[in-house]
């Protein structure tokens, strides 16, 4: 994470292509706790905002693994508003925002036809299981 508190100190490639933008940060935190623990966040006059906090909280192979959480946001050139807020943790970067693309939903007949699979196995699928799982064992992953 010292990464991102790197480049925040650095702001002026964020403002390029912008008419007026001088790139100086208006607001402007760096805190690094001594302990692993730090924040930082930072505003330009272009409107271009990002936030971060972390700490060592989960474990790690190493020791104590810095789990973060943060955020940013943007107006694109032709006046989109990019707003994105992330969680990364042990488990991985899980970020949040309406641009991201998301799955489209299951359809209600196919969530029907799993939990009635699901409630209902058929004998041929429980065999097809176990001739899968015997297989396994004799090739030595089981």
């Amino acid at each position: 994470m010292v990464l991102g508190a790197a480049s925040a100190a650095r702001l002026d490639h964020l403002t390029q292509g912008y008419q007026g933008g001088s790139g100086t940060p208006f607001h402007y935190e760096n805190v690094n706790n001594g302990d692993g623990s730090y924040r930082y966040s930072y505003d330009t006059p272009t409107g271009i905002s990002a936030h971060e906090s972390g700490a060592p909280r989960a474990p790690g192979p190493e020791g104590p693994a810095v789990t973060a959480e943060g955020g940013f946001s943007f107006r694109t050139i032709d006046g989109q508003q990019i707003s994105l807020t992330y969680t990364a943790d042990e488990n991985g970067f899980h970020p949040v925002g309406s641009h991201l693309p998301t799955p489209p939903p299951i359809p209600e007949a196919i969530l029907r036809s799993i939990e009635f699979n699901r409630q209902n196995p058929s004998s041929d699928t429980q065999r097809e299981y176990k001739t899968l799982e015997q297989g396994s064992r004799k090739d030595g992953d089981g």
